[in-house]
């Protein structure tokens, strides 16, 4: 349904939203209203701060409210996925959720960062298949990108996390490509994903976690790229290691663009227009 621009929004329009904690740096808002507008639609899309434990009022609340669709992000991803429901195959692989979609009175819930990583890198030119990648971390995002990283043909995906149990159960999404390492393994990758919150605006003890994310950035060297899913601040503590020691360096603003397509889709059944949503992130600054 087109939208007067002078009369919006309307009580007509229709909604989605991200929830999460922290939430209100979130560039989500920009990238699915530019969409919006680009093609006359009446919805839009809304910041909602929730604290941690509160995921289940929220995502009542959106249903009751009438709200089309959630976009979840730390820390309530597996909160999303347990309140689903129903989900998507790739969701109930990984136990998490990224997406929650309203269909038919009920939640939807699909994990599709993983997706919109290896959307990412193949717009920054960086061939998967057959590539020695990987990713720090074993959380739901960490998880999710070393599952599209091996349904995208990379040659060894290796997992470095602290806690064994954990790297061994996100190696093992992988398949025969994947195994647990340790930090030195960082330097024999062509692709090194930084997919926990070290060095992310608003969590954690500043000076640890820019120590920790430069500690492992600086592992990194000539003819390595660096991707870390952060993009709030857009240069981290990682990625200015690793670009101090010659590695090529990516955060996780174009990831976010290719997340905010798909859920796009999703949510009003239209073919994203992409090229907005990159316009709209640059204008931004990021």
């Amino acid at each position: 349904m087109s939208r007067p621009r002078e009369a919006w929004p309307a009580n007509t329009t229709a909604w989605a939203g991200v929830i999460g904690d922290p939430v209100r740096h979130s560039l989500s808002p920009l990238l699915h209203n530019a969409a919006y507008a680009a093609l006359g639609l009446d919805w839009a899309f809304l910041a909602c701060e929730v604290a941690e434990g509160e995921a289940g009022r929220a995502i009542a609340g959106a249903r009751a409210l009438g709200g089309r669709g959630l976009s979840v992000t730390m820390p309530h991803k597996q909160a999303a996925f347990a309140l689903a429901e129903a989900r998507s195959a790739r969701a109930e692989r990984l136990q998490v959720a990224n997406t929650l979609v309203l269909r038919s009175g009920a939640w939807w819930a699909d994990a599709n960062d993983g997706d919109a990583l290896v959307d990412d890198l193949e717009r920054a030119g960086f061939e998967v298949a057959g590539a020695r990648t990987a990713v720090i971390g074993a959380g739901g995002a960490a998880r999710s990108a070393v599952l599209a990283l091996a349904e995208a043909g990379a040659a060894e995906v290796v997992v470095v996390n602290r806690s064994a149990g954990r790297a061994e159960r996100a190696a093992a999404l992988a398949g025969r490509a994947g195994r647990v390492g340790s930090v030195a393994d960082l330097e024999a990758a062509s692709l090194v994903v930084q997919a926990t919150p070290l060095g992310m605006a608003g969590t954690g003890p500043v000076s640890e976690s820019v120590a920790s994310a430069r500690a492992l950035g600086s592992r990194l060297g000539a003819g390595q790229l660096g991707y870390d899913l952060i993009y709030h601040p857009a240069r981290t503590a990682f990625m200015e290691a690793a670009a101090e020691r010659g590695a090529s360096v990516r955060n996780g603003a174009g990831l976010l663009v290719f997340v905010a397509a798909r859920q796009f889709s999703l949510y009003t059944g239209e073919s994203a227009p992409v090229e907005v949503m990159w316009d709209a992130l640059r204008a931004s600054g990021h």
